[in-house]
């Protein structure tokens, strides 16, 4: 059974996409369609731009999600999944992709996301780290240990969990993480402290964004991050998706689950590799592709 997965801030690259504007007329309207929804040409961005402007979350994230989605677009009846999961953000490209939601509503939602989360970083300073090589139940217990906000955000595969809080929370964490015998504990390089309480005003913000988006039944079940559960219904998908933000991102055991479930071919649509190498290291068995 095919698991279609979608990436995720952090996937982008300069170029991104430039090859399927330059080939396709129909992915090339979607490319225009989003530039004008966005109010900006994203896609100069996209195309051309430096890595540090493709690192800002307002561009990042649409970025991301307009790649993904069009990439599925353009698969065309090849693209057959029986399941789907995104990581983080990839989670609206995944329900774009099997019609849960319009290609401008989703991309509407995106670009709320992002807004409401750079909003977010700028109320408090935070942040996030890697930990390596460290048992989850041991970043569990770390976590829970220290006064400052911070929590385990990222579940990416067995030895990688990423922490979230504040500054003084995620150095507090890093010492007692290496301290406990983690092979590394990296402060990331990012705006602010994704899927932890401090993303409580961006969760509130979205929150009335996605009350007034239609969602659809999926074409087929899509494991949500906050569940790593196979949902289909629109109502659990809404009340999932504004969970999200502040909560953490399970995809080690979305991949466990989709794979208990019958899922044994991974396919990543979407920017970069990421997925495929954190797929790779929770089932060693399955076969993993690129669109």
């Amino acid at each position: 059974m095919k698991a279609y997965i979608f990436p995720g801030q952090g996937s982008q690259f300069s170029g991104m996409g430039k090859d399927l504007y330059e080939t396709s007329s129909a992915a090339r309207d979607l490319f225009e369609e989003a530039n004008t929804l966005l109010g900006f040409r994203i896609t100069d961005i996209m195309f051309t731009g430096t890595d540090e402007q493709l690192r800002q979350t307002n561009v990042t994230q649409p970025a991301i999600f307009i790649h993904s989605v069009i990439k599925a677009h353009e698969m065309g009846t090849e693209f057959q999944p029986a399941m789907v999961a995104g990581h983080s953000l990839g989670e609206f490209s995944a329900l774009v992709a099997v019609g849960a939601m319009s290609f401008a509503d989703g991309l509407r939602l995106v670009a709320a996301r992002a807004n409401a989360m750079q909003r977010a970083c700028e109320l408090e300073p935070s942040t996030m780290a890697a930990v390596l090589n460290l048992d989850d139940a041991k970043v569990e217990e770390i976590c829970n240990g220290i006064s400052e906000v911070v929590v385990p955000a990222n579940y990416n595969c067995p030895g990688q969990l990423v922490i979230s809080g504040s500054l003084e929370g995620i150095r507090m964490a890093c010492e007692q993480m290496l301290a406990a015998g983690a092979k590394r504990a990296l402060v990331l390089p990012v705006g602010g402290a994704f899927h932890s309480p401090l993303m409580e005003p961006a969760r509130t913000e979205l929150a009335k964004a996605i009350e007034s988006t239609t969602i659809h039944q999926p074409r087929c079940p899509i494991y949500q991050n906050v569940t790593a559960s196979p949902v289909s219904d629109p109502t659990v998908i809404r009340m999932n998706l504004v969970a999200q933000l502040t909560a953490p991102v399970r995809w080690t055991q979305t991949v466990q689950n989709m794979t208990a479930n019958g899922a044994n071919t991974f396919i990543e649509v979407g920017p970069g590799k990421v997925l495929q190498g954190l797929v790779k290291k929770i089932n060693r068995e399955a076969e993993i592709l690129s669109a």
